[in-house]
């Protein structure tokens, strides 16, 4: 096929430079290879982007971000060319993706301590998915907030709470909520400080307007085992089971059904008579009611020798957990032996931990302000202290000013998924990035991203709403403790200004 040649402007005549388009994506793909196209190196992405619109002869245009050598383009080709020392003699090869819509906040919900913690119940989350879409319709999504304050909160997307987890003395958390997630459109489940795990009942009147209705929360399972506090959970509802990281340095793999629980360690159980006594004389109407039953942990697995800070279950097979740590390590797990797979030690403490299903890699978010990209494809199994350590460090994500605390994926449906990911800094941002983008690293002081690894940069910068406009330090700045990531509702993050923050887009 003969090369094609197409400028801004056909009166003046500039320089080109032949390129060669494609994609990944099938329903984007040109009908009709149009082979080599000589393109002026004045041309930016949206030049670009009209030039792909013609071809594929759409009737609405697709805005398009384009890829050359990994790199998103962000200039005229010209100035690509000249910063990467291409010659405008060379062929390039220009992916092109549809572009990423820059996620802007909608609203917020304040609350009266640090949160810590956010999920969403979506038709789309996993825990509706999991039960068959439990018939949620847009608008009548729900947010699950845990809270500094010891507290468990449902709101509406009217910005109203519409149930709140009962105190101490009623049976609830006698600490800081560290984590909190939806099993199901009925069921929640919360870990603390205060070193337990509670599951809860969830319970909205069928009867009344499901934009406006109150619901309640009542404790149903209290699971002891740990040590010291609960900052994690992952959970699996197909396999009614949960995984917890603890700072005790284990990894506790729990039932969500009592019938298939072992009894709570005695030892670790408060006193059955100085807690229903408490729950008397602070709130007499619950004299008649039995406390939740107590159950312990199907196992506590051990290996790690400093805090483990997150936890997750391997995407096609929940027979496999992975586990980060503050003792700069990633763990894969397997589940029914106990046996710790792999270990993959990493430059700094580990804070953060979330798969990328569609990719094949681990993010893992760390002090050390980055986000390391793991190929536990490439792992082996090892012996009972994890002799096993194959796993490839992929790429490492830098952008953040703080220590990188929580991470989420971009969920399935979404113009991001599978490459998307959003992480939460202690830097008072948010940063969406496409793990596509990969450029050449250069050797660094914390030694993430030396020896000339593949680094990436995020696409996107999400600031705290009391944080723009501010040029405070980056360490005065409002932490981000928590973020998750939705198709029907955004992204959803939560941190030390007491809000929980929306931002739709991506």
């Amino acid at each position: 096929m003969a090369t094609q040649t197409v400028t801004e402007n056909a009166v003046q005549p500039s320089i080109q430079v032949p390129i060669r388009l494609r994609t990944r994506h099938k329903d984007i793909e040109l009908a009709q290879d149009p082979g080599v196209i000589r393109v002026s190196t004045s041309f930016r992405r949206y030049a670009l982007s009209s030039l792909v619109n013609s071809l594929l002869e759409s009737e609405k245009p697709i805005p398009f971000e384009f890829l050359i050598n990994g790199q998103f383009l962000r200039t005229s080709l010209d100035e690509f060319l000249t910063a990467n020392g291409i010659s405008a003699e060379e062929q390039l090869t220009v992916e092109y993706i549809r572009a990423i819509v820059p996620p802007s906040q909608t609203t917020s919900y304040e609350h009266d301590d640090w949160v810590s913690s956010v999920d969403v119940l979506s038709a789309t989350s996993p825990a509706s998915k999991w039960a068959g879409g439990d018939g949620i319709h847009t608008g009548h999504e729900r947010l699950l907030s845990g809270s500094y304050d010891n507290l468990l909160r449902v709101w509406n997307m009217s910005n109203e709470v519409i149930a709140t987890s009962p105190s101490a003395s009623a049976g609830g958390h006698s600490n800081d909520i560290k984590a909190a997630r939806f099993l199901s459109s009925t069921r929640l489940v919360t870990s603390s400080l205060d070193r337990t795990i509670r599951i809860w009942k969830y319970h909205e009147d069928p009867s009344s307007d499901l934009s406006t209705s109150k619901a309640s929360i009542t404790p149903a399972l209290e699971l002891y085992g740990h040590r010291a506090s609960v900052d994690a959970l992952a959970i699996h509802a197909p396999t009614q089971h949960i995984l917890s990281a603890s700072q005790d340095t284990t990894i506790g793999l729990w039932s969500t059904t009592k019938t298939n629980a072992p009894p709570a360690p005695a030892t670790l159980l408060p006193s059955a008579s100085t807690a229903h006594n408490k729950r008397r004389k602070t709130n007499p109407s619950s004299s008649s009611s039995s406390p939740p039953p107590q159950r312990g942990p199907l196992a506590l697995l051990t290996g790690h020798t400093a805090r483990a800070t997150a936890v997750a279950f391997a995407p096609h097979d929940p027979a496999l957990a992975h586990s980060a740590s503050a003792d700069h390590s990633l763990r894969t797990w397997d589940l029914p032996t106990q046996r710790c797979l792999a270990t993959t030690p990493l430059p700094a403490p580990l804070l953060s931990l979330a798969p990328l299903p569609g990719v094949g890699l681990l993010a893992a978010g760390s002090t050390a302000r980055s986000i390391s990209l793991v190929d536990n494809r490439a792992g082996s199994a090892g012996g009972e202290g994890g002799g096993g350590s194959a796993n490839l460090v992929a790429m490492t994500l830098r952008g953040h000013a703080g220590a990188v605390a929580c991470l989420a994926p971009a969920p399935e449906g979404t113009v991001a998924y599978p490459w998307g990911l959003v992480s939460g800094g202690f830097d008072g941002t948010c940063r969406v990035w496409d793990v596509r983008s990969v450029r050449t690293g250069v050797s660094t002081e914390d030694g993430v991203g030396a020896g000339g690894g593949a680094v990436g940069e995020s696409v996107f910068v999400l600031e705290r709403e009391g944080e723009k406009g501010t040029r405070r330090p980056a360490a005065e700045r409002t932490k981000v403790f928590g973020v998750c990531w939705d198709r029907d509702v955004g992204i959803v993050s939560a941190g030390e200004d007491r809000r929980v923050q929306i931002n739709r887009g991506g």
